[in-house]
């Protein structure tokens, strides 16, 4: 099979990564039969420098007219004093309203071999844990009317959060579907107490869960949800959520598995073409030292293989690659603890590669 991927590489450490997805990709396709052809497009901090705007019509049409999209990370402080509708990030919003992409799925679990590198309470560690979060990815207060205005106290800033009881039900189906091929346990994560927004989703949420009573459903508000992560992370099977809390809570998850150097994500909508992304940033302060953790973004890779293109064993493979380099002790520096051999992003993406052949 030929498999179309447009790439973007982005800013930071962002070519370094998607490099070795790159590479993961092409050794998967060479021992399965398969070709990936890679089309780049720029978007973020390096098509504001090219072109002006974070964002180019060209990027879009790329992405449109392939399979899928790998994307290493976008934004700096080199652009942070921008206006807002020309901020790198903003290209993550255009690709993903271009692409129809509403669910971000993020895994987050706790490899045996990096039990070390967790921050929780060993006993909490040694228990181990396998989540998902399944956040809202176009709309809410990110997607809300937005602005400045004259208050009584001077100039104010107001930014809305509105959930339709579409964009709800769409993605609560996402995590109750999910659920089926897991542990069957879908936590919803609200603030019902408070927000309005919140009340609506826990009634639509409540609406579905009737439809699915093979799944033990249950409603968590979100500081009560931020602590129970790292207190006990083992009680969650799938978390599904609005746009912001997702992100504060998977950035989270990420960082009690050991690293968010370690977590992919997939960006999905109603047809299989997705962006596939490590969740991490562009990390500017070690661009183009070979320093960085290539590890989420070929994780993504392996979930583009499977969620996109069908290929669960290749998937498996690549997953599976990863899993050998980390027992034979190899670490970058964000996973390693004293006396651990430290790799390069280069020699850990080879150590991969080795693992596939």
């Amino acid at each position: 099979m030929n498999y179309k991927i447009a790439v973007i590489e982005g800013d930071g450490i962002g070519p370094e990564i998607v490099a070795a997805a790159m590479q993961a990709l092409e050794a998967i396709g060479k021992k399965y039969g398969h070709q990936f052809t890679f089309n780049k497009t720029l978007a973020g901090g390096a098509a504001i420098d090219k072109t002006g705007e974070p964002l180019p019509k060209d990027t879009l049409e790329t992405c449109l007219a392939s399979d899928s999209v790998l994307l290493g990370a976008v934004g700096g402080p080199k652009w942070d004093n921008l206006p807002s509708h020309l901020r790198p990030e903003k290209a993550l919003l255009g690709v993903r309203k271009g692409l129809g992409l509403y669910a971000n799925i993020r895994p987050a679990r706790l490899l045996s071999e990096l039990k070390d590198a967790c921050p929780l309470k060993e006993n909490v560690a040694e228990a181990g844990f396998d989540l998902t979060i399944v956040r809202e990815l176009t709309g809410g207060i990110y997607f809300g009317k937005s602005g400045r205005q004259q208050g009584e106290n001077g100039i104010e800033a107001y930014d809305t959060e509105c959930y339709s009881e579409m964009e709800i039900e769409r993605i609560g189906r996402i995590a109750f579907d999910m659920a089926y091929g897991r542990r069957k346990k879908v936590t919803s994560i609200d603030k019902a107490n408070v927000l309005e927004s919140s009340r609506l989703w826990r009634e639509v949420m409540h609406r579905l869960a009737v439809e699915y009573p093979e799944i033990e459903y249950s409603d968590m508000l979100v500081d009560n949800a931020a602590m129970q992560l790292v207190k006990n992370p083992a009680q969650f099977d799938v978390i599904v959520t609005s746009n912001m809390f997702g992100d504060i809570l998977s950035d989270e998850a990420s960082q009690i598995t050991g690293s968010i150097g370690l977590l992919p994500s997939a960006s999905l909508g109603e047809n299989k073409r997705g962006m596939y992304e490590p969740i991490h940033g562009s990390a500017p302060d070690i661009a183009g030292q070979d320093k960085s953790n290539p590890i989420a973004t070929v994780l993504s890779a392996a979930m583009m293989l499977r969620l996109s293109f069908n290929l669960a064993t290749e998937a498996d493979c690549l997953e599976e690659a990863v899993a050998k380099v980390l027992r034979k002790g190899y670490r970058t520096a964000d996973i390693a603890k004293a006396g651990d051999k430290i790799l390069s992003c280069s020699c850990m993406t080879q150590a991969i590669l080795d693992e596939i052949i």
